[in-house]
């Protein structure tokens, strides 16, 4: 997944694109969009063996800004303002509402 996010350009490491294998260093930062955010990576230390799950926040920090979480929730909220998700399909009222939205635009003879 990393692999295919590095051969896209989609990750960064001290503002340079990188590829798949470019060496990581402590101090290095590291930014990627995740979910609709950029996140930003510190790298503090590397380890010398591979490390489980828990332990990995040990060796970085993430110093991504608290308003790029702020606006993500943002966005979650305003996707269920009408609809939860997963309360199936539109009903016919919804359906006519949805329909009905794309009328108001006047047509071009109409406007002029």
């Amino acid at each position: 997944m990393v692999t295919e996010a590095c051969k896209k350009n989609h990750i960064t490491v001290n503002g340079i694109i990188a590829k798949p294998s470019k060496e990581v260093f402590p101090t290095d930062k590291i930014t990627f969009r995740k979910d609709q955010i950029t996140q930003i990576i510190t790298v503090l230390d590397i380890p010398d063996n591979r490390v489980g799950a828990k332990l990995v926040d040990i060796y970085r920090k993430n110093e991504t800004p608290a308003e790029a979480y702020a606006h993500l929730e943002l966005l979650k909220l305003s996707k269920e303002h009408y609809r939860k998700t997963g309360t199936g399909r539109p009903t016919k009222k919804d359906r006519r509402d949805i329909d009905e939205f794309g009328n108001d635009i006047p047509d071009e003879d109409e406007i002029g």
